[in-house]
């Protein structure tokens, strides 16, 4: 990924404007090459996120025998013969950087009679996977891994799991997710209750196939899979996770208009969006409709004044992904922003809080780090430096917004992690009007 270009130079845009439209979202072509797997016949994935993230996941479906082909840049074709036939893995298998294949997988491999090994980056084997492997091990999945399990590479040998009734410590789509995952294998109905909202694509997907799942309020419970899935067509939304930069800078330049088609605003995604507007951002979502049981929208958005706001609670698990940008858009808003209950962001890609305040701090941010999220005294000049992603894509993309609206130049080191998420974050930006180059 990285070899393509590592440093991305940023200078000031005073102006984005024009239409574009955003990858495919990255949570949920992860889930429709898992779910394709447990089909029977050839399912076809369109719109496919085909990041780094995402090509992990699918490279680690195809270990199990599935024959996989590409017709189109964002399309993909599985052909799966179902869960008894799939293949032990004939090697170790590569995560990548992706902790959603790694958490997901261990779910989904925890089912069926298979022995396989996880590992993936050194990034990836510093995060916590215990809070995947423990309610795996109760539904007695056989789960070894550094540290009793907590971090990666993990051995894992499926088959045998009994059903449970679990309650999540603080909400976690990976999490559920994988509980999901390995309850269709089950001998008995899984049940999982959450603390609050987390994206549920996985619930959406599974009962649009018809698989026996049912979600009341905060409370799932998936019965076993006695048949296959059926193989299916679908049409992957754009990512919000993606939008969420163009939203942020299309806000902040000083003139201009950016239309954002076909964006996927599912409510467990939209915190940003919510919050953002309630800041004071014009953000107008316009041509509301739903594909494959997922609400969608084009999203115009236009430059605005922005006034501080406090982010806490169930919010924050709704824009976990957003704060690297949100902590930009802040800079520029009126009064104290203050960002609680987000610890989660610690064991991100990198710790995230750390990493934000460090880098915008070197562009002159008035920011400072809590134990759980962060303070932002705005509106702040910000002015060109010398920063770095980290090996965080969604860092390495806030900072370049940050970029547009600096003074002077802004060059961002290790910034070719980005096509983990959004390989076309460049060129999307160069046609919006922003100077950027690659080196």
């Amino acid at each position: 990924m990285s070899e393509r270009w590592s440093t991305l130079v940023v200078s000031p845009c005073p102006r984005l404007e024009g239409e574009v439209q955003v990858p495919g979202d990255k949570s949920i072509s992860h889930r429709a090459v898992m779910l394709a797997a447990l089909a029977r016949g050839t399912s076809r994935v369109r719109g496919f996120l085909y990041g780094g993230d995402c090509e992990a996941t699918l490279a680690a479906i195809s270990a199990l025998g599935l024959e996989v082909e590409r017709p189109a840049p964002d399309d993909v074709i599985l052909h799966s013969p179902g869960p008894e036939g799939w293949q032990e893995p004939p090697d170790v298998v590569d995560c990548a950087n992706s902790g959603t294949t790694m958490r997901l997988l261990t779910g989904l491999l925890s089912g069926p009679p298979l022995t396989s090994v996880l590992t993936g980056s050194a990034q990836l084997r510093r995060r916590p996977m215990k809070r995947v492997t423990q309610p795996l091990r109760q539904m007695g999945a056989c789960i070894l891994g550094r540290r009793d399990g907590q971090y990666a590479p993990l051995a894992i040998r499926g088959g045998a799991l009994r059903g449970i009734t679990y309650e999540l410590p603080v909400a976690s789509a990976q999490v559920k997710s994988a509980l999901i995952l390995a309850g269709l294998f089950a001998d008995s109905p899984t049940t999982i209750r959450e603390p609050g909202p987390a994206r549920d694509h996985t619930e959406r997907m599974l009962c649009g196939l018809g698989a026996p799942i049912s979600v009341k309020g905060h409370t799932i419970t998936v019965h076993p899979l006695t048949t296959p899935l059926p193989p299916f067509d679908w049409t992957v939304p754009g990512d919000m996770s993606s939008a969420a930069f163009l939203m942020v800078a299309a806000l902040l330049v000083l003139r201009g208009e950016v239309i954002i088609r076909n964006v996927g605003v599912n409510p467990t995604r939209t915190g940003l969006l919510d919050v953002l507007r309630r800041m004071g951002g014009h953000i107008e979502l316009v041509n509301a409709r739903e594909v494959g049981g997922e609400p969608v929208a084009d999203l115009v958005v236009r430059p605005s004044p922005l006034r501080a706001v406090s982010v806490q609670g169930g919010t924050v698990v709704r824009m976990i992904d957003e704060f690297p940008v949100f902590a930009v858009a802040a800079t520029q808003a009126q009064g104290r922003t203050e960002v609680r209950d987000a610890q989660e962001l610690r064991v991100k890609e990198t710790d995230r809080i750390a990493a934000v305040v460090r880098e915008l701090h070197k562009m002159g941010a008035h920011i400072q780090e809590l134990p759980d999220g962060f303070v932002v005294e705005g509106p702040c000049s910000l002015y060109g430096a010398r920063v770095s992603s980290h090996g965080d894509h969604r860092l390495a993309m806030a900072l370049a917004v940050a970029g547009l609206i600096a003074s002077g130049t802004t060059e961002i080191t290790d910034a070719g992690c980005i096509v983990d998420s959004y390989p076309t974050f460049v060129e999307t930006l160069l046609h919006l009007g922003a100077s950027l180059d690659m080196v």
